[in-house]
Protein backbone atom coordinates (compact mmCIF):
# COMPACT_ATOMS: atom_id res chain seq x y z
CA UNK A 1 0.00 0.00 0.00
CA UNK A 2 1.46 3.73 -1.19
CA UNK A 3 1.37 6.18 1.67
CA UNK A 4 1.06 9.86 0.29
CA UNK A 5 2.07 12.57 2.29
CA UNK A 6 -0.30 15.73 2.85
CA UNK A 7 1.34 19.18 3.66
CA UNK A 8 -0.01 22.41 3.62
CA UNK A 9 0.79 26.38 4.26
CA UNK A 10 -2.60 26.75 6.16
CA UNK A 11 -0.91 24.76 8.89
CA UNK A 12 2.01 24.65 11.08
CA UNK A 13 4.77 23.15 9.39
CA UNK A 14 5.36 19.81 11.62
CA UNK A 15 7.86 20.57 14.44
CA UNK A 16 9.45 16.85 14.85
CA UNK A 17 9.86 14.03 12.60
CA UNK A 18 6.67 13.52 11.36
CA UNK A 19 3.36 14.82 8.96
CA UNK A 20 0.96 17.08 8.69
CA UNK A 21 -0.97 13.89 7.42
CA UNK A 22 -0.55 10.33 5.62
CA UNK A 23 -3.66 9.03 3.46
CA UNK A 24 -3.36 5.22 3.41
CA UNK A 25 -5.78 2.76 2.58
CA UNK A 26 -8.42 5.67 1.76
CA UNK A 27 -8.41 7.23 4.83
CA UNK A 28 -6.65 10.50 6.23
CA UNK A 29 -4.63 10.58 9.70
CA UNK A 30 -3.79 13.30 10.79
CA UNK A 31 -1.01 14.55 13.30
CA UNK A 32 -2.11 16.30 16.16
CA UNK A 33 -2.35 19.97 15.71
CA UNK A 34 -1.94 22.26 18.58
CA UNK A 35 -2.71 26.26 18.55
CA UNK A 36 0.92 27.02 16.45
CA UNK A 37 0.09 29.94 14.14
CA UNK A 38 1.19 28.54 10.75
CA UNK A 39 2.29 31.96 9.68
CA UNK A 40 4.64 32.57 13.01
CA UNK A 41 5.31 29.44 14.34
CA UNK A 42 3.66 30.19 18.08
CA UNK A 43 1.24 29.40 20.27
CA UNK A 44 -1.55 31.97 19.29
CA UNK A 45 -2.50 34.46 22.23
CA UNK A 46 -5.33 34.18 24.22
CA UNK A 47 -6.95 31.16 26.20
CA UNK A 48 -9.00 27.99 25.27
CA UNK A 49 -11.19 29.76 23.03
CA UNK A 50 -8.45 31.37 20.88
CA UNK A 51 -6.20 27.44 20.97
CA UNK A 52 -9.36 25.84 19.81
CA UNK A 53 -10.61 27.77 17.66
CA UNK A 54 -6.74 27.88 15.62
CA UNK A 55 -6.63 24.00 16.26
CA UNK A 56 -9.80 23.40 14.54
CA UNK A 57 -8.47 25.70 11.76
CA UNK A 58 -5.31 23.98 11.43
CA UNK A 59 -7.11 20.62 11.41
CA UNK A 60 -9.40 22.30 8.64
CA UNK A 61 -6.59 23.39 6.30
CA UNK A 62 -5.12 19.66 6.86
CA UNK A 63 -8.45 18.11 5.61
CA UNK A 64 -8.73 20.12 2.69
CA UNK A 65 -5.64 19.71 1.56
CA UNK A 66 -5.95 16.08 1.39
CA UNK A 67 -9.33 16.31 -0.42
CA UNK A 68 -12.21 15.79 2.26
CA UNK A 69 -13.73 17.66 4.82
CA UNK A 70 -15.48 17.44 8.41
CA UNK A 71 -18.65 15.61 7.01
CA UNK A 72 -15.89 12.99 5.77
CA UNK A 73 -14.09 12.46 9.33
CA UNK A 74 -15.25 8.98 10.85
CA UNK A 75 -12.93 10.04 14.39
CA UNK A 76 -11.46 12.51 16.94
CA UNK A 77 -9.30 12.80 19.64
CA UNK A 78 -9.53 15.36 21.68
CA UNK A 79 -6.42 16.40 24.52
CA UNK A 80 -6.63 18.67 26.93
CA UNK A 81 -4.63 20.20 29.36
CA UNK A 82 -7.32 20.56 31.89
CA UNK A 83 -10.70 18.44 31.53
CA UNK A 84 -12.41 21.79 33.19
CA UNK A 85 -11.96 23.30 29.93
CA UNK A 86 -14.36 20.85 27.72
CA UNK A 87 -17.49 22.40 27.84
CA UNK A 88 -16.08 25.48 25.56
CA UNK A 89 -14.15 23.19 23.42
CA UNK A 90 -17.19 20.90 23.19
CA UNK A 91 -19.03 24.32 22.10
CA UNK A 92 -16.38 25.81 19.45
CA UNK A 93 -15.89 22.34 18.14
CA UNK A 94 -19.54 21.65 17.35
CA UNK A 95 -19.49 25.06 15.78
CA UNK A 96 -16.60 24.18 13.67
CA UNK A 97 -17.86 20.87 12.29
CA UNK A 98 -21.30 22.02 11.33
CA UNK A 99 -23.18 18.71 11.05
CA UNK A 100 -20.82 16.36 10.96
CA UNK A 101 -20.57 14.23 13.81
CA UNK A 102 -17.36 11.81 13.94
CA UNK A 103 -16.86 9.60 17.07
CA UNK A 104 -14.42 11.39 19.53
CA UNK A 105 -12.42 10.47 22.32
CA UNK A 106 -11.48 13.47 24.75
CA UNK A 107 -8.94 12.75 27.57
CA UNK A 108 -6.81 14.82 30.01
CA UNK A 109 -2.89 14.61 29.41
CA UNK A 110 -0.27 16.07 32.14
CA UNK A 111 1.02 18.25 29.14
CA UNK A 112 0.81 19.30 25.59
CA UNK A 113 4.01 20.03 23.22
CA UNK A 114 4.65 24.60 23.90
CA UNK A 115 2.65 23.91 26.60
CA UNK A 116 -0.81 24.21 24.51
CA UNK A 117 -3.78 23.94 25.96
CA UNK A 118 -5.46 21.85 23.55
CA UNK A 119 -4.75 19.43 20.67
CA UNK A 120 -7.09 17.38 18.38
CA UNK A 121 -5.95 15.14 16.12
CA UNK A 122 -8.37 13.57 13.25
CA UNK A 123 -8.84 10.20 10.54
CA UNK A 124 -11.08 10.95 7.43
CA UNK A 125 -11.95 9.16 4.32
CA UNK A 126 -10.82 10.41 1.12
CA UNK A 127 -11.43 9.58 -2.44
Amino acid sequence: MALKHVSTSGAPAAIGPYSQAVIAGGFLFTAGQIALDPASGHIVEGGIEEQTDRVLRNLTAVLEEAGTDWARVVKTTVYLQDLSHFPVVNEIYGRMIGEARPARSTVQVSALPRAALVEIDAVAVVG
